[in-house]
């Protein structure tokens, strides 16, 4: 019984010391989720759109009131002003960046939405694979991926693919696949650069030997 009655107290003296940190960092999660409520546009009147303008002076404005708890005496610890300094600074340099979405139409605020369509990908490869590394697969077949996963979800007919690629301008076409062709070979050669460097620069060197013998 005393035994127990020790660890308790020892787990007790723990959560007390414990104690500030943990007041400390609620107090720092706040500038987060007051960060995400500007973003987010939380603010924003029924009715109303979230445009740029009206977000940058909000944010600004917010960033400003914590700038000036850095200058107020007493009212951080040091812990909490170290943070908000690092905050205020990442902050600032990411400004031009989060900003930027509220004119354009249709344009997400956040890529969570394509970070998890990237994620539903390398499952499903993985799954038929049983491969855990999908490098292989997106080498070969580039963005096309997303194109086949996407008519594979959305029009699963046969019939009414090719009624739909029936419809497609044929130079219009023919400039997309030039585009992707021309930027799956660039990631495939950058790919090459750095995970099999000899290789590639040896494959140079023997196209540009070949190139003066034919001259």
């Amino acid at each position: 019984m005393k035994q127990k009655l020790r660890r308790v107290q020892e787990i007790l003296a723990l959560r007390q010391g414990w104690k500030d940190q943990a007041t400390q960092i609620k107090h720092m999660r706040t500038w987060i989720i007051e960060a995400e409520h500007i973003l987010a546009g939380e603010w924003v009147p029924a009715g109303e759109t979230q445009t740029n303008q009206s977000t940058a002076l909000r944010f600004d404005t917010w960033r400003a009131n914590l700038t000036l708890q850095l200058t107020l005496p007493s009212t951080l610890s040091e812990t909490e002003r170290e943070c908000l300094t690092h905050f205020l600074k990442t902050s600032e340099s990411l400004r031009p960046r989060l900003i930027q979405c509220y004119d354009v139409k249709g344009l997400p605020r956040t890529k969570n939405d394509m970070e998890g369509s990237i994620r539903k990908l390398k499952t499903r490869y993985r799954r038929i694979s049983g491969r855990k590394n999908w490098n292989a697969y997106l080498l070969r077949d580039g963005q096309c991926i997303a194109y086949y996963d996407w008519v594979a979800k959305t029009i699963p007919d046969d019939a009414e693919l090719l009624l739909l690629l029936s419809r497609v301008d044929r130079h219009q076409w023919q400039q997309v696949r030039a585009q992707s062709r021309q930027s799956h070979g660039t990631r495939v050669k950058v790919y090459r650069f750095r995970h099999k460097r000899q290789e590639y620069l040896r494959h140079l060197e023997e196209r540009w030997s070949d190139s003066f013998t034919q001259t």
